[in-house]
């Protein structure tokens, strides 16, 4: 009987069904839900297969000891290029994960699983069992795969879209939703309560009076994503400082996703990119002081400026919005007076419990939030009163993809390495609304005019 053969099967066995459910688990995490019961119970069969598997394979293992004992106190001899070589050489056992990195496919950091990728990659290198097993081709191949990439783990993605989804993220602040697709429709109805020429109507009956029909007025939204990416060319050098590698990845590519997803928002054209709140149909863009003498010079906030945007903000989206500014307009916040010139002004902004306090105020009550994405001081755009949770935003399922190839940079003996998001984003309304009595419209986002 061949042990060998039998027991590299059975270990094969055992990394198809951690892969299994690996992918199960990395499925709802990138679904950012539980696991369905459907789910739970597939996960609970294959995790019993895989101890079913586990003690077959000690068992044959004992039973290959034995039969191993039996041949040496016969002085069974085989020859240097014999059976006994052979099976020392079927002997190497694949990595088992651990129970702690369940969902990292038995890796311990990045910087582990990209060390093997480099043994694996150089002259005459050897390949870790863990990685033939999860790279993009058949199970049992030796040699460096077809297209040249090795597959993250899901629980490196998770840990890499954590810093884009943070709570210092606009992202995190939008109605955001996922899909499996490239695409995706939503129905809207944009009348108002008040609108009286379309959609659903309500009329005042007499008594056995003929009631007034109306009909809904729907629009579709189509939302198509984009991509988002980071190739980045890892050195020889660098490879070999493993800690280092995994600390610069993990931080700096989030970095970066998250400055561009923001951007975007605040600023997208719409072309290949979300649609920014500043280029929206809907933005309402408040004029500057002209009632106060002197008119209101170039580059300055006044407290009038502020009156005025939030008299602008649709009243029912003002107890969601936010303040959104550049660092540049806070000395003239902090320094901005009620009643300026009265016997006793009262400042407008100021942190909570004072000056020496937290770093964070509010205006008109609500938050204050300094972002690197809004214009500077005196330019449109330096200070946005905004209600995200209008801002629709969709991600594509399972987060930030990471891969890695050797072809791409092969002459160079450099890594490639891959981070792609597809993200879309776009305001839910098409328009400021008219109010039911008056002239000045209302939006969910409300910014300031250029102050030359």
């Amino acid at each position: 009987m061949d042990y060998s053969e039998i027991i590299d099967t059975l270990q094969g066995d055992l990394l198809d069904l951690n892969e299994q459910v690996n992918n199960l688990q990395a499925k709802a995490d990138g679904e950012q839900r539980e696991l369905t019961e459907d789910e739970v119970a597939e996960v609970d069969r294959l995790m019993n297969q895989f101890e079913v598997k586990t003690d077959e394979i000690e068992r044959r293992k004992k039973m290959q000891a034995q039969a191993s004992r039996l041949n040496e106190s016969f002085g069974r001899k085989t020859d240097a290029e014999g059976s006994t070589e052979k099976m020392e050489a079927h002997q190497k056992v694949p990595a088992r994960a651990r129970a702690e990195d369940s969902g990292k496919w038995g890796w311990r950091s990045f910087g582990e699983f990209a060390s093997s990728v480099r043994a694996a990659s150089a002259k005459s290198g050897s390949m870790d069992p863990r990685l033939i097993a999860n790279a993009p081709t058949t199970y049992g191949n030796e040699g460096v795969g077809e297209d040249g990439g090795f597959a993250v783990p899901p629980d490196f993605r998770t840990a890499i879209m954590e810093k884009v989804m943070g709570e210092d993220s606009l992202l995190s602040r939008t109605d955001n939703m996922t899909t499996s697709s490239n695409s995706i429709t939503f129905p809207a109805d944009e009348t108002t309560a008040w609108d009286s020429t379309g959609g659903i109507q309500a009329y005042w009956a007499d008594e056995a009076s003929q009631l007034t029909q109306s009909k809904p007025a729907l629009k579709e939204k189509q939302v198509r994503l984009h991509k988002l990416t980071a190739l980045i060319p890892v050195t020889e050098e660098l490879m070999e400082d493993a800690p280092s590698l995994d600390g610069y990845l993990r931080r700096k590519v989030p970095e970066k996703f998250d400055y561009k997803i923001q951007n975007a928002i605040l600023r997208g054209t719409g072309a290949g990119q979300p649609v920014g709140i500043l280029n929206s149909n809907c933005l309402v863009s408040v004029a500057k002081d002209t009632s106060t003498s002197p008119v209101q010079p170039a580059d300055t906030i006044r407290f009038q400026n502020i009156v005025d945007m939030h008299a602008r903000m649709y009243a029912s989206c003002r107890s969601r919005a936010v303040w959104l500014i550049n660092q540049d307009i806070e000395p003239q916040l902090h320094t901005m007076q009620f009643a300026p010139g009265s016997n006793s002004p009262v400042p407008v902004y100021l942190p909570a419990n004072g000056a020496a306090g937290a770093p964070y105020g509010t205006l008109m009550g609500r938050p204050v939030l300094p972002i690197e994405s809004a214009s500077t001081l005196g330019d449109k755009g330096d200070i946005i009163f905004a209600d995200l949770s209008q801002y629709l935003s969709v991600t594509k399922t399972g987060g930030v993809r990471a891969d890695t190839s050797i072809h791409l940079y092969f002459d160079y003996d450099t890594l490639a390495y891959r981070f792609i998001v597809r993200i879309a984003g776009m305001p839910w309304w098409n328009s400021a609304i008219s109010p039911a009595n008056g002239s000045a419209t209302r939006s969910c986002f409300v910014t300031l005019d250029e102050r030359a």
